[in-house]
């Protein structure tokens, strides 16, 4: 039987019909997506059932090659958070393995040999990239009860009925479940007590699949060219793991939360949080941030009942910083992940965008271009926009790109490309290429909202945009203050 269910059930979803085993060595727990060893609940989950079944809990924490845009950029930022785990998982007295694939297919058959010995295996239920597949392949493979847990957001993604397409009618929904689900928090603090101790994995595990050494794990450069990953795309200037999160979340709510209403736009002003990598990554729980935004506001989940569900502002009560930045937490990040949900099979691609900017996109395909740049020319930043190619450069140089520049460089493309599947398809591989916070429900939902996903026809209709909402960097030159941005990257 399984163990009685604390973390909220809505977060819980069995993968199979198989049941717990009960001759057993641990509780399994594949990180898979949420990489941090606190406000977890697929941890929490994993160690109810230990509790309760008596057993230890084992974490494996594993990094293969194989992924779509493996890079030196994407596994040092994964390494610098499994470093972290480690010590973590070691001052609990709770068992982890930090595995990382040194070849092609070398991990082939780990999770199956843990599984044999485990009475029920938990993994992240992160409805976007590769990872919905892959666990329900060992689902399908174990003869054992494998778990998938919702830790992606304030409120499970069970909890919606179905997908939105407008931001407005999301928030009203999202702000009426908030104060319900919110307050059934993950732990914050990790501990094993009441579990017996797992000394040591099996020796044919240790000797097939090892622990990552602490050379790999510090993302020294020589351990690194020896993975078959792309080493073009270097590391960024951004370190990984829990505690760099925190460090930036706490710099954010002390420099940048006050006037972040106001800023945020404004590339000179480097006000944007700097926290989507880590979310993306799992090293920040949206729980951990919005209970450190309401400790700064000296405001508490019930004040957050009164006031009109379709305003953020009366919603939140809080200063204009704070409230548009809750916002963008809780009503634009997860209508990504409540529509890559929904439409696991919509959500990444061109036919997946709405029918009315299909249609207007369709009307105007073979509009004449006033210039056309490849795909490796728009990569290398060699256009005549000196604007985009600055933003084209932060994005290769560091992994992030501005916010609201994001948006321009979206649309410029789509005016660039032979067609709007090419723009499309151009965006999706640069950002995942270099992006930090790509491969995301929200880098899909950002490239998406440029061909019109979560907006409205706009007129008048135009050459090659048709009714798409238009942006020019002309425009944006007159509205935001880019002096320093541009002495940056330009």
């Amino acid at each position: 039987m399984t163990a009685a269910l604390r973390v909220p059930e809505l977060r819980v979803r069995a993968l199979n019909s198989a049941e717990p085993r009960a001759n057993a060595d641990y509780v399994l727990y594949w990180m898979v997506a949420f990489r941090r060893s606190t406000h977890n609940f697929a941890l929490d989950r994993a160690l109810e059932v230990a509790r309760e079944y008596k057993l230890p809990v084992l974490v494996l924490e594993a990094l293969r090659c194989d992924y779509g845009w493996a890079s030196d950029r994407l596994h040092h930022f994964v390494l610098d958070g499994m470093s972290v785990n480690r010590a973590a998982f070691e001052a609990a007295g709770v068992a982890y393995h930090a595995y990382v694939e040194p070849t092609l297919g070398a991990g082939r058959g780990l999770m199956q040999a843990l599984s044999e010995r485990a009475a029920l295996v938990v993994t992240d239920d992160y409805p976007c990239f590769f990872l919905p597949q892959m666990t329900a392949a060992l689902a399908e493979r174990v003869a054992v009860r494998v778990e998938a847990v919702d830790s992606n957001g304030l409120i499970p993604l069970r909890a919606f009925e179905r997908s939105y397409v407008r931001a407005f009618d999301f928030r009203k929904q999202a702000q009426r479940l908030l104060c319900d689900h919110a307050q059934h928090a993950p732990a914050i603090k990790l501990t094993a007590s009441g579990l017996p101790p797992l000394t040591k994995l099996p020796k044919s595990v240790r000797e097939r699949w090892p622990a990552a050494s602490m050379d790999l794990l510090s993302g020294k450069r020589q351990e690194l060219a020896r993975l078959p990953i792309d080493h073009t795309v270097e590391r960024a200037p951004a370190r990984g793991g829990a505690e760099q999160a925190r460090a930036t979340l706490k710099r954010f709510l002390r420099e940048r939360l006050d006037d972040y209403d106001e800023a945020r736009n404004h590339p000179d002003a480097e006000a944007t949080s700097q926290l989507s990598p880590y979310l993306h990554f799992g090293h920040i729980s949206a729980h951990e941030i919005l209970k450190q935004v309401l400790t700064a506001e000296d405001s508490t989940l019930s004040d957050l009942r009164a006031g009109d569900p379709a305003s953020a502002k009366s919603f939140w009560g809080m200063r204009p910083g704070a409230v548009a930045f809750l916002d963008q937490l809780l009503t634009w990040r997860e209508l990504g992940f409540n529509f890559s949900s929904f439409r696991p099979d919509e959500y990444a691609r061109y036919d997946g965008l709405p029918a009315w900017a299909l249609k207007s996109l369709m009307k105007h395909r073979k509009d004449a271009r006033e210039v056309t740049y490849s795909r490796q020319r728009l990569e290398q930043a060699e256009t005549g926009d000196e604007l985009w190619n600055a933003a084209q450069r932060e994005l290769v140089r560091t992994g992030h790109m501005h916010n609201y520049l994001r948006m321009l460089w979206g649309k410029l493309v789509i005016g660039w490309s032979r067609s709007p599947e090419a723009a499309f398809e151009t965006l999706v591989e640069l950002n995942n290429k270099y992006a930090l916070d790509g491969r995301d429900p929200n880098s899909y939902s950002g490239i998406a909202w440029c061909f019109g996903r979560f907006d409205r026809a706009w007129g008048p209709e135009r050459p090659v945009y048709g009714l798409l909402r238009y942006m020019t960097s002309a425009s944006a030159r007159r509205k935001l203050k880019l002096k320093e941005y541009l002495l940056r990257f330009a």
